[in-house]
């Protein structure tokens, strides 16, 4: 563990204010041997001044480039498009292992570099449960917009809050009128947030799972008012929703929320749109009568970055203080060379075996 170095690098999204790791876990990391950079970032919710108290080096936003070769660098969202060459082992959500947009660029650009995409979608225990992720808050945040939207009183553009900020807006007001809303997935992490977000805005929420959704009714899912998508499939399955759905003269779903935002992945279960929305825009018509609007932001925890990432960064220490050891961290490379083979990309071009 020793001679382990992290690398904390900037998010280039200006709307993420996440994590993966928190200043005190940032400590615990120094302490136990670890060398761990922290790039500057004016938007990462805690401050770089924080990260040196706890012992850390600090370096400028985007000098993960020249990092030494055996530094891992460790990030949340997408690289920058430059350099064309990734020659680190790179630990962040990749989002390239299901043939979405821009997959086989990236995992090329790894083949270029001689580096490795160690994905956090896919570090997982012997059982295959993810070891670390955000899905409970991007769940609780999918319910709190759809609500938000529903009811009228959904801003734009989306600002980031403290939770007892955003529980005040969820908290039903006079007036409000009653709706049924539908969760499913409602047994993940994911689903779990969303249904305590809306029993936070006072409704109990159905909650539908994997013995609801083998045999799936449409004419019931469509006669709820709001629905939350908080399913992340791994084999293909019919979809939820199709165009013909959003026609049926029946229906009353007038909101839906997409939290696993899978738009453009062959296993999607909702292909019933063809981009995301995000902060500035968050809200997208999909039929004018009667009205149904479609959130789908693929970044929602950053809305409640500090619990988010607080979360998110003690579920990963454990697995950091493992890394060149523990199990999950090689079934995350075994992952990307499966995907780079699915891609026809060489494996004897990468360095880090």
């Amino acid at each position: 563990m020793t001679e382990l170095h992290l690398w904390l690098r900037h998010e280039v999204r200006s709307t993420e204010r996440r994590t993966p790791i928190v200043p005190s876990d940032a400590r615990r990391l120094v302490e136990r041997g670890v060398t761990l950079t922290v790039e500057e970032s004016a938007q990462r919710i805690f401050p770089v001044e924080e990260y040196e108290a706890a012992g850390c080096r600090t370096a400028p936003a985007g000098s993960w480039v020249s990092a030494p070769a055996t530094a891992v660098v460790i990030g949340l969202k997408e690289l920058p498009d430059r350099p064309g060459e990734l020659t680190h082992r790179h630990v962040f959500f990749g989002h390239a292992y299901k043939r979405q947009p821009g997959a086989e660029t990236l995992l090329r650009r790894f083949a270029a570099g001689g580096g490795t995409l160690l994905d956090l979608e896919y570090l997982v225990d012997d059982d295959g449960r993810r070891l670390a992720a955000f899905g409970f808050w991007a769940g609780y945040l999918g319910a709190a917009l759809a609500v938000l939207q529903h009811r009228g009183r959904l801003a734009a553009p989306l600002t980031p809050m403290a939770k007892d900020e955003l529980d005040a807006l969820l908290r039903p007001a006079a007036g409000d009128e009653e709706f049924t809303a539908l969760v499913i997935g409602a047994l993940g992490r994911s689903g779990r947030g969303a249904r305590l977000g809306f029993l936070t805005a006072g409704v109990e929420a159905t909650p539908w799972d994997l013995a609801e959704t083998r045999a799936l009714d449409r004419r019931a899912l469509l006669a709820h008012d709001v629905l939350v998508n908080a399913v992340l499939a791994t084999t293909p399955v019919p979809p939820f929703l199709r165009e013909a759905d959003l026609d049926d003269p029946a229906r009353r779903l007038r909101t839906l929320c997409d939290v696993t935002v899978d738009v453009g992945s062959p296993l999607n279960v909702l292909p019933i749109y063809d981009r995301t929305t995000d902060w500035t825009d968050p809200v997208r018509r999909l039929r004018k009568e009667p009205p149904l609007d479609l959130i789908a932001i693929d970044n929602l925890p950053s809305l409640l970055p500090r619990e988010s990432s607080a979360d998110f960064s003690s579920a990963l220490l454990p697995q950091l203080l493992q890394f060149e050891t523990g199990g999950p961290w090689g079934r995350c490379k075994d992952r990307f060379h499966q995907a780079c083979r699915e891609f026809g990309i060489v494996e004897g071009e990468f360095r880090h075996v």
